[in-house]
């Protein structure tokens, strides 16, 4: 198994640095204090085919594998993590769940809308009183003639003031809440959804997050998204893919964070000298980096398992939770090394530490990694503590 890109892999990322220098790097302070990104900026995102990533090329897609995504992740996030979110999101759980559960006529319908940028996705499971336990939702899908009827609320969903596509989940086997869950597609235009106002957040601002509200949203059978009752089970695996691309957001801030260090610590000078010229100071811009080379490695190795048709769950949860407290440690070390100029808004580094601690929130917490990572260390016969999520989450 070999973590080095390929020649193809080596010019995206060549594109995505440079589309994101001119493009995107100008702007962030801006989008980050309106709290909302351009319409402009998804329609060149989609010209440079990074809202299909890895969509298939039968369905408008650049057919690209999950190494690639994590490309496009951590080339976006050196400069902005709240676009690297929003496009990891659309790419990795919607168009990843619609192309891998999705029947020819979603997918022919939705797919090369959501490449194209014609419609952006968002993907609903999180809900007001579920986090971790997100397979104990209590959004219900009722059975009715020609379809269901669906009631309940979700929050804290990516994308979804933008979203034109909602990859929802609801319970429709009340009796198996954890194995009774089936997953929909429903148009922004569906009625009985009502989306509410962006969450004012403390990072990932430009990223928008909003509440949603079912209240008896009649959707029809041809909107149910793989089969009855097994929404959940392909929301575990796409998450094993999702979490790999979400992981490269953190590598990605890390990396941008150890670069503005440097570039101050080879300018700002102290007793007479550089910073860089301190002791101190030098071992941990050597603990960062290193600390970002192990993660890189990790998102790879868990990206290539993918990429050969192989399971993740371990891989992708070990390389989330390092990547994300990665990116926490880098970028607070970044403002320290910065000092009171850190702490200023004007400064790229306090944006990123404030992106940073999402990471570790974000698509399953650094607990539930641990709890994930344990499980396959320990075996599926190990104890559960009462009321902790069943084993094979």
């Amino acid at each position: 198994m070999t973590f080095e890109l390929d020649s193809t892999q080596q010019h995206l990322a060549e594109v995505v640095r440079d589309f994101a220098s001119r493009r995107i790097a100008p702007h962030v302070r801006a989008w980050d204090r309106a709290a909302s990104l351009p319409d402009e900026l998804f329609e060149e995102l989609a010209s440079l085919g990074l809202l299909g990533v890895m969509v298939d090329p039968a369905y408008g897609g650049a057919g690209m594998n999950l190494t690639a995504m994590t490309v496009v992740s951590e080339e976006l996030a050196r400069v902005d993590a709240s676009v690297a979110l929003a496009v990891s999101n659309h790419n990795a759980l919607v168009c990843g769940q619609i192309s891998a559960a999705g029947d020819e006529e979603q997918k022919r319908t939705w797919l090369p809308k959501l490449a194209s940028g014609q419609v952006i996705g968002a993907w609903a499971l999180t809900e007001p009183k579920v986090g971790s336990d997100a397979g104990n939702i209590q959004t219900r899908a009722a059975a009715v003639e020609g379809g269901f009827v669906l009631n309940g609320f979700k929050q804290f969903i990516t994308n979804g003031h933008r979203a034109g596509l909602y990859v929802l989940f609801a319970l429709t086997d009340p009796q198996h809440p954890h194995r009774g869950i089936s997953a929909f597609i429903v148009p922004r235009n569906t009625d009985g959804l009502l989306v509410g106002p962006k969450e004012d957040k403390m990072g990932m601002r430009a990223s928008d997050t909003v509440p949603l509200t079912l209240e008896n949203m009649h959707v029809g059978s041809e909107t149910l998204l793989g089969r009855l009752n097994e929404g959940f089970l392909d929301a575990l695996r796409i998450l094993d893919r999702a979490r790999i691309s979400f992981a490269a957001i953190a590598v990605g801030l890390a990396v941008g964070s150890l670069a503005d260090a440097l570039r101050y610590t080879q300018s700002r000078e102290q007793f007479g000298h550089p910073l860089s010229h301190f002791q101190a100071i030098r071992f941990q811009l050597a603990d960062m980096s290193t600390r970002i080379d192990a993660a890189r490695l990790l998102v790879r190795r868990a990206a290539a398992l993918q990429d050969a048709g192989r399971t993740s769950t371990r891989e992708s949860a070990q390389a989330k939770v390092f990547a994300a407290e990665t990116a926490v440690a880098v970028c607070t070390g970044a403002v320290q090394i910065h000092g009171g100029y850190g702490y200023l808004k004007d400064m790229a580094v306090e944006r990123r530490m404030r992106d940073a601690k999402f990471m570790e929130i974000g698509q399953g917490t650094s607990e539930i990694m641990r709890m994930v990572i344990s499980r396959h260390l320990l075996g599926r016969s190990a104890p559960e503590r009462p009321g902790s999520p069943p084993p094979w989450i």
